[in-house]
């Protein structure tokens, strides 16, 4: 049995380790840190430039729908590397060739409707 909770308690100190370090690591920035507050340091700050009007802007839907096209093909890449491995293995060849073959088809199959729609153009 202590075998068993060997394994938990090194996780488990590697843990607080990591949260006293960060701890730590805040405490001295609070303390070590000038504090000497000005009007300027209150105004809002983005990318260098005093902000002018309103803070709502419009963003291209576009945008999102790249991100989440990157997103698929990511997790694509995140399964492909166990098939690889797998694929190494004497008697899993064929059948995990088939496997990723089709997984690689519904990712196409969902590619080529995106592109139909019109999704994948800039303008």
């Amino acid at each position: 049995m202590p075998d068993y909770f060997h394994g938990y308690s090194v996780v488990g100190l590697v843990a607080v380790v990591g949260v006293l370090f960060v701890a730590v690591a805040f405490g001295a920035g609070r303390l070590l840190r000038p504090v000497v507050p000005t009007r300027e340091k209150f105004l809002t700050y983005e990318c260098g430039v005093d902000p002018v009007g309103e803070g709502w802007a419009h963003t291209q839907i576009r945008y999102y729908v790249y991100a989440f096209l990157y997103v698929i093909f990511a997790v694509d890449s995140v399964f492909l590397f166990p098939w690889a491995t797998v694929f190494a293995e004497p008697g899993f060849g064929g059948i995990t060739l088939t496997e990723m073959f089709i997984f690689l088809g519904f990712l196409t199959v969902g590619l080529l409707y995106a592109w139909k729609k019109g999704v994948l153009e800039w303008t």
